[in-house]
């Protein structure tokens, strides 16, 4: 069986406020040019499918029509829903869409129903792992801690169970959307970390044939049988060097490893980062490449120069992005406030807040625990598409109403001022 497995399309997401619908449409069109010509036996899509849990009609409209010309082709599509999905709102009609060989997989208790497909070898089980934030799913799940670990372990002990139950010689394929140990991060992706670990074990998928992964936004092999398609397009110059593809994966009989070909997708425009002073990056003829790319530049100039943008943009008509990092010895004091954020967790800087703000004092136990379980509604109502302000039904906490109790409190409020 021929399969291709892609993911985090985010749908509806600019570049640096450059809008990318017809870099998606361009991606989409290739995709089912690849489906068509390749051969491909069924599709998986990995999660994050939409940038945002609300997202914009164009965006809607696009992902309806690859719906359309998936099923028009007739091959089986398998979809999950990813963290900056809302899984309510992108699994409503997935029953009527079903029927059209087009199987959305947005609901946790139905992991370990598969989508059952068959070739010249026999029967290939599709499971779809949505992605599972662990505070909403722990007890459906009945996993035994509330991390990511424990949540996609319980899940995956679901799919085993069925598996087991299933004809010898039936070869699995487990969709997910997680961070999996070793995988390369970027900037584009949305913090997942509860409780400081956000990573879980590739050995979680352990008993399955193949593993297609999304989150990650880079294409990577975590093993022969766990890998990242990562996106289609690059959505952050941390992903300046990714080559975008996706994987073709050819699943042969039971106990065989599968073979995997990269596909590269289109790119509308080439990525590039320049550093250096206003002067040199204007002259240097080595830049001459990267006078029709999308430019985040660093400048490095002691004193900022005068309409640098301006300047810039003359030579590089792309440039998105500008930094000022002015060279300084390392024990300037007034060393740039990202470099001193940057590797820290949203709660290490909310906590390091409160010490500033209080001569160094930082926060006691009751309130740590205050800022953690206010992050992490924050960032579970996110996933659940809650938008700030709307009604959600009686006793219901939006993570407007939550942030507004953390600094109306009377510790968190200390801490707020």
């Amino acid at each position: 069986m021929r399969i291709l497995h892609t993911s985090d399309w985010h749908l509806g997401r600019s570049f640096h406020r450059v809008s990318l619908l017809a870099a998606q449409r361009e991606f989409i069109d290739h995709l089912v040019t690849t489906v068509r010509e390749r051969r491909i036996d069924a599709v998986v899509v990995a999660g994050d499918i939409y940038d945002r849990a609300v997202p914009p009609l164009a965006a809607v409209e696009l992902f309806d029509d690859a719906l359309h010309r998936l099923a028009d082709l007739g091959v089986p599509t398998v979809m999950i829903s990813g963290n900056h999905d809302s899984a309510r709102r992108l699994g409503v009609g997935a029953g009527l869409i079903d029927r059209a060989g087009i199987h959305l997989r947005t609901d946790p208790a139905g992991c370990a129903t598969p989508v059952v497909l068959s070739d010249d070898c026999g029967e290939v089980a599709f499971y779809g792992l949505p992605y599972l934030e662990p505070g909403l799913v722990r007890e459906e799940l009945g996993a035994s801690a509330a991390g990511h670990t424990a949540v996609l372990g319980a899940a995956m002990d679901r799919v085993r169970a069925d598996l087991a139950t299933r004809p010898s010689g039936t070869r699995s394929v487990v969709l997910a959307h997680a961070f999996v140990t070793g995988g390369a991060v970027s900037d584009s992706e949305r913090d997942i970390t509860v409780g400081g670990v956000a990573s879980v074990p590739a050995e979680v998928f352990d008993g399955v044939d193949y593993a297609a992964l999304g989150h990650l936004h880079g294409c990577q092999t975590i093993t022969e049988r766990v890998r990242y398609s990562g996106s289609p397009l690059a959505y952050s110059f941390s992903e300046t060097a990714h080559r975008k593809s996706m994987w073709v994966v050819e699943l042969g009989a039971a106990g065989e490893a599968p073979s995997c070909e990269r596909v590269e997708c289109p790119v509308p425009r080439p990525l590039a980062r320049i550093r250096g002073r206003i002067e040199e990056l204007l002259a240097d003829p080595d830049l001459d490449r990267h006078e029709e790319a999308w430019i985040e530049a660093t400048l490095t100039d002691a004193v900022r120069p005068h309409e640098p943008m301006a300047r810039l943009a003359r030579r590089f008509p792309h440039v998105l992005t500008l930094v000022f990092d002015p060279e300084r010895p390392p024990e300037d004091p007034l060393a740039s406030y990202a470099q001193r954020l940057r590797g820290r967790s949203d709660r290490q800087i909310a906590e390091d807040f409160v010490a500033h703000v209080r001569g160094g004092r930082g926060p006691d136990e009751a309130e740590r625990a205050l800022l953690g379980d206010a992050l992490e509604t924050v960032r579970s109502e996110a996933h659940e598409g809650v938008v700030p302000g709307e009604e959600n039904g009686a006793g219901a906490t939006t993570a407007g109403a939550v942030t507004a109790g953390v600094t109306a409190g009377a510790t968190a409020g200390e801490a707020a001022r």
